[in-house]
């Protein structure tokens, strides 16, 4: 089911600040009724006893917002959140206009007109342009393109050896998928603390969402489910041992470093819970510790009078770009942690960072 979940809502566009159609496709399989609030956050409460429990992910993606459209019909474009310029030129993208999806290509300038200093270069994005086809910025504003239309590279799920899956907006469909898991098996488990499920959006636009809907939940807890770093590869060996199929993480800290000095150092029963739990499943518990890594959690731990916050996550490969990478064994024992986690949380769980 979670394989079947992040497939299909792989497949749908969502760009932070336009995340409608993921949260309706949310919304219609999930177990419980949800609301939604002014940000587009979609929340559902299992009512229990003991401390409140605030466990989200985020729904939306990164992509680019149409910002002019040149005579000719070529289409530019600003980034929005963290899109690696040197994996943009030849990529497929999709235009979400009111009247419907239309296909675009990232140009690339042709190779044999490529003079050597260019070969080398990464194009930053402003010199980046979409070409949809159009003849004419005419044409393109009769289909429907304009300035502020939302851009996402083209949806795309591949299957891979293993039973493994690359495509588009991994991160973060599927913790939506893992959270929507974690909906069905709650909502058929004996009581237990309150859990509020919340799907929240603008994630990738500064973590926006998030903390609108803590403010209206004022959680005791806060669970939050996104990727890890996987370091499992030439590239990222030095940065950690997070291992593709070596099952679920919890992060002991997280520091963006940019623009904003912001992360978490979990809090300690949290980990604890954590461990605990992953040893009484007999299930394996990666650790990560990363810098220039930031998730909606760093806020969300500084509402009302403090949150206790632990980051769960499943490795991921090449976040941010066009194909990322998981394993659904990893989510379904993501999965299968949260639901444990969340049956040892009682009314005499300590939330005194250090009682």
């Amino acid at each position: 089911m979670i394989a079947a979940d992040l497939k299909a809502l792989m497949a749908i566009p969502g760009l932070a600040g336009h995340e409608g159609r993921v949260a309706r496709a949310i919304a219609e399989r999930m177990p419980i009724p949800v609301t939604g609030d002014r940000m587009g956050n979609l929340v559902a409460t299992i009512p229990g006893d003991g401390p409140s429990v605030m466990v989200f992910t985020h729904m939306d993606q990164l992509g680019f917002v149409v910002r002019k459209i040149d005579d000719t019909g070529l289409i530019r474009v600003h980034r929005l959140g963290g899109v690696p310029d040197r994996a943009l030129p030849s990529q497929a993208v999709v235009l979400a206009t009111k009247a419907g999806d239309l296909p675009g290509v990232l140009a690339n300038k042709s190779h044999h007109a490529t003079a050597p200093d260019e070969k080398f270069r990464v194009v930053p994005t402003p010199d980046l342009y979409i070409d949809a086809g159009f003849a004419s910025r005419a044409e393109a504003e009769a289909a429907g393109v304009q300035i502020g239309t939302p851009v996402t590279y083209a949806p795309n799920v591949i299957a891979l050896a293993g039973g493994r899956i690359a495509g588009t907006a991994v991160d973060d469909r599927a913790g939506c998928a893992v959270l929507l898991d974690v909906a069905r098996r709650l909502a058929a488990a004996p009581p237990g603390p309150t859990v509020h499920i919340v799907f929240t959006t603008q994630e990738e636009f500064n973590l926006r969402g998030a903390q609108v809907a803590a403010q209206a939940l004022r959680p005791d807890i806060a669970l939050q489910i996104d990727l890890m770093l996987a370091t499992d590869t030439p590239d990222m060996a030095d940065l950690g041992d997070m291992r593709l199929g070596g099952g679920p993480g919890i992060s002991l800290m997280s520091f963006h470093g940019r623009g904003t000095l912001n992360g978490v150092l979990p809090h300690p029963g949290l980990v604890a819970l954590a461990e605990d739990a992953a040893a009484g499943l007999g299930l394996p518990l990666q650790r990560s510790a990363q810098i220039g890594v930031l998730t909606d959690l760093s806020y969300v731990q500084l509402v009302g009078d403090g949150v206790a916050a632990l980051d769960l996550g499943f490795p991921m490969r090449y976040s941010h770009s066009s194909l990322e990478v998981c394993d659904p064994a990893d989510l379904a024992a993501l999965s299968d942690l949260i639901c444990e986690m969340l049956s040892r949380i009682g009314p005499d769980f300590v939330l005194e960072r250090f009682g």
